[in-house]
């Protein structure tokens, strides 16, 4: 079924007056609000940490697990120190450094650090297996680590770069004399000379390389620079008036290698003088205890945790009077409605924000942060300023007015550089006027609000993580026993959804369904396995040979199978 079909009643369709009309008119949206300035010849970690020193004895960060804080004073320089050790070691301009922590108070230190030195900051996911750390390390060529203790003997020690190691009491011990100690690196770097930057360090240069699936579901590093990310902080909190400035008591839950982590919750906040609560994992007792003690007022949360929120009996332990909370902003993943109705039944006066990213356009770009205007529910917000907006139809790429579903495009100063070593992607994914394609489909209504309806790209969202159905087929295939096989995503109440393998075996094959999950689990990181496998007769493909998941999925969600499935 095309995309274009699945229409609310009261959409518009494109007759062929229209058409024609559609020829001689682009249909290009913007925000409501005005233009904001983004400040020119400036980084990163300038912005973030511009009047650190007003601030210098409030807490930045605080951990829920341990109660370590840092000051902004302490922020600011042990940025400095980090970024002067990094170039005591010989990093450069354009070197990329990858990160392997869990969410810790230090985190932010360590990225704006590398950044300051003209660094490139690349995010990993601690949950991931070492074979997939390698594969990041390899691909973006990095020449340095930064881990905990435990990360490093049992992931990444023979990984053949320079491991820094975090050992301050809070984190797991090293015991490896090959390890690169945190605390003796910045002494040492204390009793060097040298300047802690490299002053050719350009708004033009590369900052970060978070990876991300895109829309062909193969792990990309996406290249953002100074600028791209300085232009979404400001576009983003273009809404906070300097009443809020050191105001706001910021939930970091989600993780911090995520650039939404990474640029939503901690830059935002840091920017702000706020502070962030940082919370390695949900647990709901913990959770609601950090919430309270805290005295949370913003907390960036996905799906999961609001049905929890809303379900879990532990919840009703607390107080929920004592609560400070004022608003919940959800991203990631698609909000039911009946979970919105019962999150704010029993959360009165706590405001429900949706928003709208990705890892390409440097985190947010709808968003119902206005106050002056109240979006409707479900609806992704509104469109942030500085940021061009269109919807095409797929196939013609024709833009489409109002209330017309159509792939959602975006064009601003925060859209990437591209892919990195992947040219081919990066030209498929951003056009020659600069437009960015989603996949996802969508619409603005009259009064200027987004929906997001549907997506074109396959990627399965598990509890906010990001599952390319591409990746688990090959490790599929790859099995001895497996003829052919497609990965795609159903809905699931817990974890918005999880993803499921159809697979078809080859003649005389003796495993068992739970074997052939078994098997890409052994390849994976939990949270990218497959929690629903069936073997089937064939795979259906289109003339061109590509996977029809959708009509998989169809057929799936209609048969009686789904109660008859392995699930675990």
């Amino acid at each position: 079924m095309h995309p274009l079909t699945l229409k609310d009643p009261n959409m518009n369709t494109l007759n062929h007056s229209q058409q024609q009309q559609q020829e001689q008119e682009e249909y290009i949206f913007k925000s409501n609000s005005p233009a904001v300035l983004v400040p020119e010849n400036t980084t990163l970690p300038d912005f973030v940490l511009r009047d650190a020193e007003h601030f210098s004895d409030k807490v930045a960060l605080v951990e829920v697990m341990t109660g370590m804080k840092l000051t902004y004073g302490e922020v600011a320089r042990e940025t400095r120190r980090f970024a002067k050790a990094l170039r005591s070691l010989g990093l450069r301009k354009g070197h990329v450094v990858v990160v392997v922590l869990p969410n810790v108070a230090i985190y932010p230190v360590v990225a704006l650090g590398i950044m300051a030195a003209g660094g490139v900051f690349s995010g990993a996911n601690p949950l991931a297996l070492a074979v997939e750390i390698r594969k990041q390390v390899l691909d973006s060529s990095a020449k340095i680590l930064v881990t905990n203790g435990l990360t490093y003997e049992t992931k990444v020690k023979d990984f053949g770069i320079p491991v820094i190691v975090i050992d301050n009491d809070n984190t797991e011990q090293c015991h490896s004399s090959d390890a690169i100690r945190w605390t003796k690196l910045l002494e040492a770097s204390d009793r060097a000379g040298g300047n802690f930057i490299d002053e050719n360090v350009l708004e033009s240069d590369l900052c970060a390389l978070p990876y991300s699936s895109g829309t062909t579901g193969i792990s990309k590093g996406v290249m953002l620079t100074h600028r791209n990310l300085v232009s979404s902080l400001c576009s983003t909190l273009s809404n906070v008036g300097p009443e809020m400035v050191g105001q706001v008591t910021t939930l970091g839950l989600m993780p911090f290698f995520h650039i939404y982590g990474t640029t939503g919750i901690c830059c935002a906040t840091l920017r702000n003088k706020g502070k962030v609560v940082v919370m390695g994992r949900f647990e709901p007792r913990l959770f609601m205890h950090a919430l309270i003690t805290h005295e949370v007022t913003f907390a960036p949360i996905v799906p999961p945790i609001m049905l929890a929120m809303v379900n879990n009996p532990v919840i009703d332990e607390f107080d929920l009077r004592k609560l400070k909370l004022k608003s919940v902003m959800t991203a990631a993943a698609p909000l039911a409605p009946q979970l919105l109705s019962a999150f704010e039944a029993k959360f009165p006066g706590v405001v429900v924000q949706e928003a709208y990213g990705l890892t390409e356009h440097s985190c947010i770009t709808l968003t119902h942060g206005d106050p002056s205007h109240i979006a409707k529910r479900n609806s992704v917000g509104r469109i942030l300023p500085n940021i061009e907006v269109k919807f095409i139809d797929p196939e013609t790429g024709l833009s489409l007015p109002r209330n017309t579903h159509g792939e959602v495009c975006v064009r601003s100063q925060s859209v990437m550089q591209g892919y990195h070593k992947n040219k081919e992607e990066s030209e498929r994914m951003i056009d020659e006027e600069g437009w960015l394609h989603t996949g996802d489909i969508g619409y603005i209504d009259d009064d200027g609000d987004v929906f997001i309806v549907d997506r074109i790209k396959e990627l399965i969202k598990y509890k906010g993580f990001q599952v390319a159905p591409a990746e688990l087929e090959d490790i599929l295939l790859s099995h001895p026993s497996v003829q052919d096989a497609a990965v795609f995503g159903i809905t699931d109440e817990m974890a918005g959804e999880i993803p499921v393998g159809c697979v078809v075996m080859k003649q005389n094959a003796e495993e068992s369904e739970e074997e052939i999950m078994n098997h890409v689990a052994s390849n994976v990181a939990s949270y990218k396995k497959l929690r629903v496998l069936h073997f089937v007769d064939s795979i259906p493909k289109s003339q061109s040979g590509k996977i029809m998941r959708r009509l998989l999925k169809d057929q799936f969600n209609s048969s009686s199978i789904i109660s008859q499935l392995h699930q675990i």
